[in-house]
């Protein structure tokens, strides 16, 4: 649909709430129905759409015994987010609004209504919500101290800069006259979604916040341990970094910018490792923790200047997991 041809404001639209999954067969047959109860609250025409990375189709049989004539299923080969979260947009050739929820997320009760709702007051070409992690048993003191899980929340209707793709509507003109795709260099070590807002908001398009739209995020075991969590600190970094440079101008401005990216990573690294030593010898869970997640990021924000990439996604040989 072309920007001219936009509906009104009380026009209905066209919804497409899209999944990307990977072998996580039990969280999505979870998170469909819900989905499907989303729909319901609304008066737009919303359909979802599963879009399999496994070339094999492990979640095929999920979606076949849910049955709901709402849901297609699509398989995109190529392996990462980045390709599935394009042949997402390419499987809405003609809808109004895309909306990215992840595979093991709870939306709340009004999610979708409150997303839409937000979109019709502002008219953004995204509109982002709040993510809130629920832990299986107790989080590890060190951890929840060093704040490893803490995201940001401000009023709704504010302006921000970069999103992640888990609570993300697009309007997909805005997208569409843009130009915009996810990029595959990203696909298996993340920011693929950082470096799409960030073009986004760069191309002064507008992205704004919806405090209400919330989802949970079941956060399982295998990821709030140290190990885990200051590694994806690292990735945070890393995916910063090598996005900025992205988005520089090739030649002395890209070169500048990875030096500039080098300097934040080194005052990130010496200044996080003080931090920890003053956790060491205070005996400060807190300052031990946040120490080690700056000194990481800045760990990450060099390795994205000299051109290293931590691949955080890279794909295991193992069966599609039941739980």
């Amino acid at each position: 649909m072309n920007t001219s041809d936009r509906p009104g404001e009380d026009t209905a639209l066209s919804v497409v709430v899209a999944l990307v999954t990977y072998r996580r067969l039990e969280e999505l047959r979870a998170t469909l129905p819900l989905i499907l109860v989303q729909i319901e609250t609304v008066s737009d025409a919303c359909r979802v759409l599963v879009v399999d990375n496994d070339p094999e189709g492990a979640a095929r049989p999920v979606v076949d015994l849910i049955g709901d004539p709402r849901i297609s299923y699509s398989i995109e080969p190529q392996a990462g987010i980045a390709a599935a979260r394009n042949h997402a947009l390419d499987q809405a050739p003609d809808d109004d609004l895309l909306i990215f929820i992840d595979d093991d997320e709870t939306p709340s009760e009004n999610w979708l209504r409150d997303l839409l709702a937000t979109y019709r007051a502002h008219r953004p070409a995204a509109v982002v919500g709040p993510v809130i992690s629920d832990f299986i048993g107790s989080l590890d003191p060190w951890i929840a101290a060093g704040g490893f899980f803490e995201r940001r929340r401000m009023p709704t209707g504010t302006r921000i800069e970069t999103a992640a793709t888990n609570n993300l509507l697009l309007d997909l003109a805005k997208i569409r006259d843009a130009g915009l795709r996810f990029d595959s260099a990203f696909g298996l070590s993340g920011g693929s979604d950082t470096l799409f807002t960030r073009q986004l908001t760069g191309a002064g398009l507008p992205m704004v916040w919806c405090d209400e739209a919330i989802v949970v995020d079941h956060v399982p075991a295998a990821r709030t341990t140290r190990q885990w969590v200051t590694k994806r600190a690292m990735r945070y970094g890393n995916s910063w970094s090598r996005t900025s440079i992205v988005l520089a101008e090739p030649g002395a401005r890209r070169v500048l910018v990875r030096a500039e990216m080098a300097g934040r990573g080194a005052i990130r690294v010496a200044g996080g490792a003080v931090r920890m030593a003053v956790g060491t010898v205070t005996r400060s869970q807190r300052h031990h923790a946040r120490g080690r997640r700056t000194m990481m990021k800045g760990v990450g924000y060099v390795r994205g200047a000299i051109g290293s990439t931590y691949t955080e996604y890279a794909r295991p040989t193992a069966p599609a997991t039941t739980g």
